[in-house]
């Protein structure tokens, strides 16, 4: 009774992230193309028919580029606010859109994806849990501010795919404009690795297996740095730094901590193929 989680892509240019239990799953944000999205998702041995519904954060484009393909080519369901809506390019009758409301969850197949406001540059941004069998996959990303609701939710969540954009050093000393250092920095854009880490440190609970630190600056942060001063707190959480060139691997949530479990394409095809990834 577990879920499967993986990132197809994180960062500026372009997010999308995979969760689903051996029955369905769902696309949070489709930034990347269609085409990349298929080819990551086969390479993981993860099936485009196992995915029922793509969500969409907010409308800025490395959320939604590869959303129309997509959801045409796949007829798949996007949710979606009604405020977000008008932002996104979705002509014609070859979509389905619905839309969800703050707190309200919704639905898919024994899942339950439960959307919450979140402070960041957009007309109306959102972020993400997702509930099976007890266990939360947290989706926090472009949060701009760590505020209450995302302290809450995160303490509740076995994993979480976590913003840590930037450095705080790199970005002050780094030769961006003088605008969007505060544009990123100024509580509606992105958190930084110290703020981020403090979430982590002060409000994770005992059940937080995997830390999937996500939408990492090209140019105002390291993976390696990221990496190193989260591992110094992680405890048994299993720290993983998602990247914004190729997919991760499909990592198993079943609310036990430990040793990392995670699903390799080899190991697919012994074990889960029949069940979730056909």
């Amino acid at each position: 009774m577990a879920l499967f989680i993986a990132s197809l892509n994180s960062g500026s240019n372009g997010n999308c992230y995979y969760v689903g239990n051996k029955q369905e799953a769902v696309l949070i944000d489709a930034g990347i193309s269609c085409r990349e999205t298929e080819k990551r998702m086969l390479r993981l041995g993860l099936s485009i028919k196992k995915v029922k519904a793509v969500f969409i954060s907010h409308e800025h484009s490395d959320h939604i580029n590869g959303l129309p393909v997509l959801a045409r080519k796949h007829q798949l369901p996007v949710y979606i606010t009604h405020l977000t809506r008008p932002c996104v390019k979705l002509e014609g009758d070859d979509y389905t859109l619905l839309h969800f409301n703050a707190f309200e969850p919704v639905a898919i197949g024994e899942m339950q994806i439960i959307p919450f406001p979140k402070m960041h540059d957009a007309v109306d941004p959102f972020s993400f849990v997702i509930t099976y069998n007890n266990l939360k996959i947290g989706v926090f990303t472009d949060i701009g501010v760590v505020c209450n609701h995302v302290r809450a939710y995160f303490a509740q969540c076995h994993a979480v795919f976590l913003e840590a954009n930037y450095d705080e050093e790199m970005l002050e000393k780094g030769n961006y404009p003088y605008h969007l250092k505060n544009r990123i920095r100024g509580g509606s854009g992105h958190i930084s690795n110290k703020q981020a880490l403090d979430l982590f440190v002060n409000h994770r609970n005992k059940h937080l297996s995997h830390l999937i630190l996500s939408h990492l600056s090209k140019n105002n942060n390291k993976p390696e740095l990221v990496e190193a001063i989260f591992k110094e707190q992680a405890n048994e959480t299993n720290i993983i730094v998602a990247s914004r060139y190729q997919e991760s691997m499909v990592y198993k949530i079943d609310g036990e901590l430990g040793t990392d479990k995670l699903t390799s394409p080899f190991s697919i095809a012994n074990s889960y193929q029949t069940n979730l990834f056909t």
